[in-house]
């Protein structure tokens, strides 16, 4: 087959494809991301790029217009090389990692949960794992003539309370050597049992004193982004953080796009291989940035959906999006990190969250334990909001949980405009009651390129308060605002004029984005009223909310009410955490405690599957409107609606 050239702008990277390759295909092989939130069916539109030379078969759909057509703008799920060409990725198709580094300042009055090492041991909860202890043994003589292991074990039980001690084969394998390089001098690394009736584990021996030397990852793999904490075990001290995209979003951006490319011919091994890739990408900027050893990292603590956790094992996860939705496991046993290609050393130990069911997962389970909820006299709502939006409801001595589809919406799937919170991304909005002009905020403070999902919030409870669309999301069309207008049977808002933005076109909300948005609230306040209902209580007596997730830190509370996305409730009651995955991983990495609890925690939490549940379709229907159909469930907002119509 003859092969041709593709050189991709502006990241000016040249490859040689076959005649007939995709050209998403031939990006992802450059390592070019553009955006697909599809996963290649052409339906999305997210995925524009511009023929700058050469030529492309295909590439035409309908999300693009006459004009982008005639400018040179295809789409590059569809198109197909079959020349030398130049392609040129547009700012909205591109991928901006700026915005995940940056701080949130949490709107309202709601609270951090800060967790840390001394916040453990002020508690009781900190036991260590993984413990390294320097020995100092006497060299073997005509009357002490034991083995090595036996010399080995010896000296740790004098050392200390330790029984059932086991060794790895490659420590075995390296003992001999590694006692003699150092005049019988070592370090020992134990990983310590959960349950005192365990076994403890030698898994590395080193020469010389490397105590001081201890560290640990936790790690969230998340659908959309992965991040990692490296930590020090004996302060608990975060020595780096760092976050990346997951590469596996250019093979679909939720989990049933990413099962449905597994079930593909080498679907599965590409999105392991792909996974893997981004969690060592993490892996090596932390430990470069924390100038430790590889060596000295002893455990990697993961947590993930059901979906991402089967894919990064390389589990078919077929099976999670088929009647009855049936997972291959929900526990998984420690292993080896480096067999699935996690880039440590050969002791390292990975460490899964386990799972409840097939959508709700080992980052729910962790975002619980991480919360404190599992240990609170309070009743708690807790909620993760992103495409899934998984809910628990619960306390210390009970938990039921439930997940539903919100949709891409949230993370600008969708949306004609959506994109993820980068720079440029319109994230608030103000609008005049008189004129209709808009004010807007963007991430970085730079022109707009589209609206990320907070902003899609706010904006939408802004156009409903002003009067500028009604509870069913239609804009009002006798406002006299040259900003409202019919574009080709579509009725939309122009939030900002082309020669306004980055990419060259007006920027606007139309009816079908928020119908989107509805549907997406819909599905998240109706699995939390269904939840409620199924246990016997209601709204009023939840004593708190915790929202978890990136995501949930940027939503403004009161905007997020006016639009029935969350319960009405006093602001104080709400607490952010932020990515409560991750803070779940890094606590279990620090504290055995965590690790013990995590089991009773997961056998406790009931599981309710909402397709099997007859209510959930009445209260999705009756949440179809903003804020609902029945605005006695939000009096606040009745209240202040009310004031402006008098």
């Amino acid at each position: 087959m003859s092969q041709l050239n593709v050189r991709f702008l502006p990241h000016d990277r040249t490859l040689s494809v076959p005649k007939g390759e995709s050209l998403i295909r031939a990006a992802m092989a450059a390592g070019v991301h553009v955006n697909a939130s599809c996963g290649g069916e052409g339906v999305c539109g997210k995925c524009r790029v511009l023929i700058e030379e050469g030529q492309v078969a295909d590439g035409i759909s309908e999300r693009l217009s006459r004009a982008d057509i005639e400018k040179g703008y295809r789409l590059a799920c569809l198109s197909t090389l079959t020349g030398d060409t130049t392609v040129r990725i547009p700012v909205e198709s591109s991928i901006d990692t700026t915005a995940l580094a940056r701080q949130y300042t949490p709107r309202r009055t709601a609270k951090i949960q800060i967790t840390d090492i001394n916040s453990l041991k002020e508690q009781g909860l900190f036991i260590a794992p993984v413990v390294k202890t320097c020995l100092e043994l006497p060299p073997p003589t005509a009357q002490d003539n034991l083995p090595d292991v036996s010399r080995l074990i010896r000296a740790l039980k004098q050392e200390g309370d330790w029984h059932r001690l086991e060794l790895t084969l490659p420590v075995i394998r390296s003992l001999p050597r590694i006692l003699r390089e150092n005049n019988f001098k070592v370090t020992a690394t134990l990983v310590k049992a959960v349950r005192k009736s365990g076994i403890t584990r030698i898994i590395h021996i080193q020469p010389g004193d490397t105590t001081a030397a201890n560290y640990a990852v936790a790690m969230d793999i998340g659908t959309t982004t992965i991040f990692g904490q490296l930590m020090h075990l004996e302060t608990g001290e975060c020595l780096s953080e760092r976050g990346d995209f997951n590469g596996q979003i250019s093979y679909g951006e939720d989990v049933i796009s990413r099962i449905m490319y597994a079930e593909k011919p080498g679907g599965l091994e590409k999105l392991q291989e792909v996974v893997v890739a981004s969690i060592n990408k993490i892996l090596a900027r932390m430990i470069s940035q924390a100038k430790v050893d590889r060596e000295n990292i002893s455990t990697i603590t993961l947590a993930g959906n059901t979906t991402m956790t089967q894919l990064l094992l390389g589990i078919d996860p077929r099976y999670i999006r088929r009647a009855p939705y049936v997972p291959a496991s929900t526990h998984y046993p420690p292993f080896i990190a480096s067999s699935i290609g996690i880039d440590l050393d050969e002791h390292a130990t990975a460490l899964l969250f386990p799972e409840i069911s097939s959508y709700v997962g080992g980052d729910i389970v962790a975002g619980v334990m991480g919360s404190g909820m599992y240990r609170s006299e309070e009743l708690v709502l807790f909620l993760d909001i992103g495409t899934n939006a998984e809910i628990v409801i619960g306390n210390k001595d009970w938990l039921a949980c439930t997940a539903c589809s919100a949709g891409p919406a949230f993370e600008g799937g969708g949306v004609e405009f959506g994109m993820r919170a980068a720079q440029g991304a319109i994230e608030d909005f103000s609008i005049d009651s008189v004129t209709f002009e808009p004010m807007i905020v963007t991430v970085g403070n730079v022109r707009p390129k589209g609206i990320c999902g907070s902003g899609l919030i706010t904006m939408i409870a802004v156009m409903f308060e002003s009067g500028l669309i009604d509870n069913r999301g239609k804009f009002n069309r006798s406002l006299g605002t040259k900003r409202v207008r019919d574009n080709n049977g579509i009725w939309e808002y122009v939030i900002a004029w082309a020669d306004e933005t980055q990419i060259g076109r007006d920027i606007a909300l139309t009816e079908p984005d928020i119908d989107n948005l509805i549907r997406a609230k819909g599905a998240i306040y109706s699995g939390c009223m269904t939840l409620l209902e199924e246990v016997g209580l209601s709204v009023d007596m939840i004593e708190r909310i915790i929202l978890a997730g990136g995501f949930g830190s940027y939503i403004d509370l009161e905007k997020a009410m006016t639009i029935g996305l969350l319960p009405e409730t006093d602001p104080d009651r709400v607490t952010y955490i932020g990515n409560g995955s991750l803070m779940g991983a890094r606590m279990s990495s620090l504290t055995n405690k965590i690790r013990q609890d995590v089991i009773e925690v997961t056998k406790r939490m009931t599981n309710f599957e909402l397709s099997e549940t007859p209510s959930y379709m009445n209260n999705y229907v009756a949440a179809m409107f903003i804020p609902h159909t029945e605005i006695e469930k939000f009096p606040r907002l009745k209240e202040r609606m009310n004031r402006k119509n008098k």
